[in-house]
């Protein structure tokens, strides 16, 4: 038993069922033993029908039930095992699987449009959830069947003739089970997927629905969609109903022609009265891993399905080894010749873009709407993965470090601001569990919030909902830019982050931007309201995603200003003019 555990624990870290063969292998030999003890009541009722009632001898049939009794205690003690150690094994195959999931439904948004959603997650559950119920031992118990079935030649060729005649019929109903309900089985996970995912934007957007009336079209177009599930869920479960019907069926039948048969061999005495006992127990026996895969056949069927979507979801995302550490960067900022195009797409929204920022300075990106300014921002903090040329930190380009090796040099606050459901201090601390007290307080100070933070209702440690539910549009934005700031990060880059904030607000952006520039870090700012580029240095103009210009913030401004006027001299004009 030591050695199973020992078997497991590599599965958990080997992640993956290719691994896992020897303690399959262990509850193959855990079967083994299961359907050899599955005999005991074949011979038990053989020898009291042929030996204990012709003889009328109670000692005989007392050792026999003792010696019945053992078997199937010891029978049950091996079933309970292998049941538990199933269990175990679709636990350790969760844990060790369940953190790569996580993140590849993470990171997928990044890479490509569309996804499933959480349904990697329901994969998983579904998995785990078949190795732990009775379908790996009905298939476990599968190939045994060929053993009942030569005992029962050996009562009689008739008998077994008519045991293999049922058992050919019950695999036809095995494989009819496996195509009929391959479709419908599939069709309905991929409207489950479907449905869910229209609800959870529906709760997502409750107040738009409500306020535009759009709730009802909605709800009719979900309803539309979950009509389409029950209707392939019914399908599944008629084909998965009726074929089990049919084994069910079909054993009972084969259980009593086995008992005619055997009835009439006695007849013409050539069996035993206990032959017809015993064999109808093996017929029964040999018949019961099929009755029971086809039962679970569903269930057998949605694993696969799961665990091949899984496959397919981890084969894109591979468990990744962090690389070497690098030094903190502390001294520059290049990009150089980034082109990108949007995950999942091929229409190129950043084009040649080239320049190099000193650390202590700020930097302003302008220009008209779709000219590219967010997709840069999320080049420059890694988000998105450039489709030529590079990113670099101090001549390293951002590939070299890992996410988590990164994170910490960089500070970012997206134009749409994600909170997370857990405290104000957990927020702005990334959920760091290691995180000062002091380092919490001090970023909040940097970003002006910390007076605002102290006025609700449990200070640092209220809780905000998912969302920043709690919390208005203006303080989630400042609690945003409080987390940006955490830890001193050398690259600070702001997504329109005064979109939302009050003249109070316009100061405290100012003042953190340049304690950022004071401290030796670089900022940069993307910004249509002029409050946001005062305290910037340098400015870089973008149009159709290329860059117009680049330089001092005065000298780019006395340029784009120039008549005739243009898109870029509004955008200029609006971000404050010559100062």
């Amino acid at each position: 038993m030591a050695g199973a555990i020992d078997e497991l624990e590599r599965c958990r870290r080997e992640l993956g069922f290719e691994e896992c063969r020897e303690a399959f292998l262990g509850i193959g030999v855990f079967t083994a033993m299961i359907n050899v003890l599955m005999l005991t009541g074949s011979f038990f009722m053989l020898e009291v029908y042929d030996r204990v009632l012709p003889s009328r001898s109670l000692p005989t049939l007392v050792g026999l039930a003792v010696l019945a009794t053992a078997l199937y205690g010891f029978q049950g003690v091996l079933d309970l095992v292998r049941g538990r150690v199933l269990v175990r094994i679709g636990r350790l195959l969760d844990e060790g699987l369940s953190l790569r999931v996580h993140g590849a439904i993470t990171r997928f948004p990044l890479k490509a449009r569309g996804g499933g959603g959480l349904q990697p997650l329901r994969d998983l559950d579904q998995v785990r959830g078949f190795l732990s119920g009775g379908g790996p031992a009905a298939l476990f118990d599968l190939p045994w069947i060929p053993l009942y079935l030569g005992l029962c030649f050996v009562f009689h060729v008739w008998i077994g003739v008519a045991a293999l005649a049922g058992a050919i019929m019950l695999v036809i109903v095995t494989l009819a089970t496996e195509l009929l309900m391959r479709s419908p089985t599939k069709a309905a996970a991929e409207f489950a997927t479907t449905r869910n995912a229209l609800a959870e934007a529906g709760r997502r957007n409750a107040e738009v629905m409500q306020a535009m009336g759009m709730a009802e079209r909605l709800a009719e177009k979900w309803g539309e969609t979950n009509r389409a599930y029950l209707a392939a869920h019914q399908r599944a479960s008629d084909v998965g109903g009726g074929l089990g019907t049919l084994s069910r069926t079909l054993r009972m039948i084969l259980q009593s022609a086995v008992l005619g048969v055997g009835a009439y061999l006695v007849i013409e005495q050539e069996a035993t009265a206990g032959v017809i006992i015993a064999s109808s127990i093996l017929t029964a026996r040999a018949m019961a891993p099929v009755e029971l895969a086809i039962a679970n056949w569903k269930g057998f069927v949605g694993a696969r399905q799961g665990w091949q979507r899984l496959h397919q979801l981890l084969t894109l995302f591979p468990q990744r080894h962090p690389p070497m550490a690098l030094p903190a960067p502390a001294s520059q900022l290049a990009v150089e010749a980034v082109s990108a195009t949007p995950p999942g797409e091929q229409r190129v929204v950043v084009q040649n873009v080239a320049f190099a920022v000193e650390a202590g300075h700020a930097i302003g990106v302008i220009g008209p709407s779709a000219a590219g300014k967010s997709s840069l921002a999320r080049l420059l903090v890694g988000v998105w993965q450039p489709a030529r040329g590079k990113i670099r930190l101090d001549g390293a380009a951002l590939d070299q470090w890992s996410p988590e090796q990164l994170g910490p040099h960089i500070g970012y606050l997206p134009q749409d601001v994600e909170l997370f459901d857990g405290t104000v201090a957990e927020n702005i601390a990334r959920f760091d569990p290691d995180a000062e007290a002091a380092q919490t307080v001090a970023a909040a100070r940097a970003a002006g919030v910390h007076e605002l933070i102290l006025r609700l209702p449990e200070g640092y440690e209220t809780r905000i909902g998912e969302g920043g539910a709690t919390l208005s549009a203006g303080q989630r934005q400042r609690v945003a830019l409080a987390r940006a700031l955490y830890g001193n990060p050398f690259l600070v880059v702001l997504d329109e982050p005064n979109s939302n904030l009050d003249a109070e607000g316009d100061d405290a952006l100012t003042q953190a931007i340049r304690s950022v520039c004071g401290r030796g870090g670089i900022v940069v700012v993307v910004a249509h309201r002029p409050s946001a580029l005062v305290a910037v240095d340098l400015l870089l103009v973008m149009s159709d995603g290329r860059v117009e210009a680049f330089g001092p913030k005065d000298e780019v401004l006395s340029k784009v200003l120039r008549p005739p006027a243009t898109p870029l001299k509004v955008v200029a004009e609006a971000a404050g003019g010559t100062r």
